[in-house]
C-alpha cells in the first residue's frame, strides 16, 4: 500500500472526475486520479490516425452549457463552430434548415425547404422563443413526457417530425424512437438555439486535457483499473492498493467497482464510421441528416470543414453515425452498405477510403427520466465515498461536470 496518503482518490478520469479532481485543488484538497485506460477522457476522447484526428463517436460541445462556460477556456480551445440548422437528405435531393434569427441570410431557404410546411416553421420559431424565456431549472421541475410525444403535441407535421427532429434528435439522444424525456429535449434545444455547437480546433480530445493541465503524474495514474472499495482502501486490477480519507467513484455505470456493481439494462450504444475522400461531400459547415426509411447512417459530418486540423493533407474527413450497436456486423459488409446509402446523393463515395470505425457500446446513459440534480443519497454512498457521473442526472457534457462538480463541493463541505 502507498505510504502518501491522500485526501480524495478519484476513480476514473472522465469529464465528471477530472472536474471534481479540479474543484477538490482549489480547495487544497490533494488528490490521486486512477485511470483504467491510456488517456483521460473516458467517452471524450480524440485520436490521431494517418494524420487525421478521429472523435470517438461524433460529438459537439454546446457553448451554451452552463457548466462548459463555467469551467473551460473557450478561446484556448479554439472553438471551430458548426453552422446552425441541418442540411437534410430525402428522397428529392438534399435541402437546407438554418436559423433565421442568428443567420438571416438562411431565411430564403429555410422557408423554401421542403422538409416542413410553413406552419411548422413558424411553430419552430415560436419553440425557440418559448424556450429562450424558461430557465433550466424550470425546464427540469416540469413533467416529464418522450420527446416524440412533446413534439406531436405541439402539432409538428409527420414531414417535419421525419425530415428534421426525428433524424436530428436521435443524433443527440442516440436512439430513434424519441422515447427520451422531454424535459432533456427542451433543454438541449434551448442550448442549441442559444449557443453554437462546435469542436475545439484538435478534436473533442482537448476538452480533457484542459481540464487534467494541471494535473501532475503522480496525480494521475494510468492503466490502473479500480476493482473493489473496501471503506478507504481502494483495490487495482494490477495488485496495487490506495488509501485516502475519501473516494470519489467517477466511472459510467457498467465499471462500478465492488461493492457498487448495478446491473444497468438500458443505455444507448453507437457506431462511428470513419471516412476519407480528395473532395468533400458538401461545403458548408453543417450536420447532414438522413431522412429515408430504414437508414443505416443517421448523421454526416465533414470534420474538416469544421476545423481545417482534423486533416492534415487537406483530404476530407467524412464522419457517419450509426446509431446502435453494430459490433457484430461484418465490417466490410458494413462498409459496403452505408458507402451505397451516401451514394444516394454523393455518388463519389463510390470512391471513399474507409479509415476506422469505432464501436461504441456505452455511449449514453437512458434519458428517458432525467434530472438536474442529482438525488443527496445516490451522490453519496457512504460517509466516506461518494460517486458523480452524468447517467446520475442526464447524459451530456453539461450533466457530467456538473455532477463532477457537485460531488467535490460535497466532499469539501463534509470534510472541512
Amino acid at each position: 500500500m502507498s505510504d502518501n496518503k491522500t485526501d480524495v482518490i478519484i476513480i476514473g478520469a472522465g469529464l465528471a472526475g477530472l472536474t471534481a479532481a479540479k474543484v477538490l485543488k482549489a480547495a487544497g484538497k490533494s488528490v490521486k486520479i486512477l485511470e483504467a485506460s491510456d488517456q483521460v477522457g473516458g467517452r471524450v476522447r480524440t485520436d490521431e490516425v494517418d494524420g487525421f484526428l478521429l472523435d470517438r463517436g461524433f460529438q459537439v460541445l454546446l457553448t451554451a452549457y452552463p457548466e462548459t462556460k463555467r469551467f473551460l477556456d473557450y478561446d484556448a480551445l479554439d472553438l471551430r463552430k458548426f453552422d446552425p440548422g441541418a442540411l437534410i437528405l430525402n428522397e428529392n435531393g438534399s435541402t437546407r434548415i438554418g436559423d433565421p434569427l442568428r443567420q438571416p441570410g438562411t431565411l430564403i431557404s429555410t422557408l423554401r425547404s421542403h422538409a416542413g410546411t410553413l406552419s411548422d416553421k413558424m411553430r419552430m420559431l415560436g419553440l425557440k422563443i418559448k424556450l429562450a424565456g424558461k430557465g433550466i431549472d424550470e425546464i427540469f421541475s416540469e413533467e416529464q413526457t418522450t420527446t416524440l410525444a412533446y413534439l406531436e403535441n405541439t402539432g409538428f407535421s409527420a414531414r417535419m417530425m421525419n425530415q428534421f427532429f426525428k433524424p436530428f434528435m436521435s443524433g443527440i439522444f442516440l436512439e430513434d424512437k424519441l422515447s427520451t424525456s422531454s424535459r432533456m429535449f427542451e433543454f438541449v434545444f434551448k442550448m442549441f438555439s442559444e449557443g453554437d455547437a462546435a469542436v475545439p480546433a484538435k478534436g473533442m480530445g482537448m476538452i480533457p486535457l484542459q481540464l487534467a493541465h494541471d494535473l501532475s503524474v503522480q496525480e494521475l495514474i494510468f492503466n490502473e483499473k479500480v476493482i473493489e472499495i473496501d471503506e478507504s482502501k481502494v483495490k487495482a486490477l494490477s495488485g496495487s492498493a490506495y488509501q485516502a480519507d475519501t473516494v470519489l467513484i467517477a466511472t459510467d455505470q457498467l465499471n462500478l467497482p465492488k461493492p457498487f456493481q448495478q446491473l444497468v439494462k438500458s443505455y444507448h450504444s453507437v457506431t462511428n464510421m470513419y471516412f476519407t475522400a480528395p473532395e468533400k461531400p458538401f461545403a458548408r459547415p453543417l450536420i447532414a441528416l438522413n431522412t429515408l426509411p430504414g437508414k443505416l447512417v443517421n448523421n454526416i459530418a465533414v470534420m474538416n470543414q469544421i476545423s481545417p486540423a482534423y486533416s492534415k493533407n487537406g483530404d476530407s474527413l467524412i464522419s457517419l453515425s450509426l446509431i446502435g450497436d453494430y459490433s457484430n456486423y461484418n465490417s466490410s459488409e458494413l462498409q459496403t452498405k452505408a458507402v451505397r446509402e451516401m451514394q444516394t446523393w454523393f455518388p463519389e463515395a463510390i470512391d471513399w477510403k474507409h479509415l476506422k470505425t469505432y464501436h461504441i457500446p456505452y455511449a449514453l446513459p437512458n434519458d428517458d427520466q432525467v434530472t438536474n440534480e442529482p438525488n443527496p443519497q445516490i451522490k453519496k454512498l457512504y460517509p466516506n465515498c461518494f460517486v458523480c457521473g452524468d447517467y446520475l442526472m442526464n447524459g451530456s457534457i453539461n450533466a457530467a461536470m456538473k455532477s463532477g462538480r457537485l460531488a467535490a463541493e460535497a466532499i469539501i463541505s463534509t470534510t472541512f
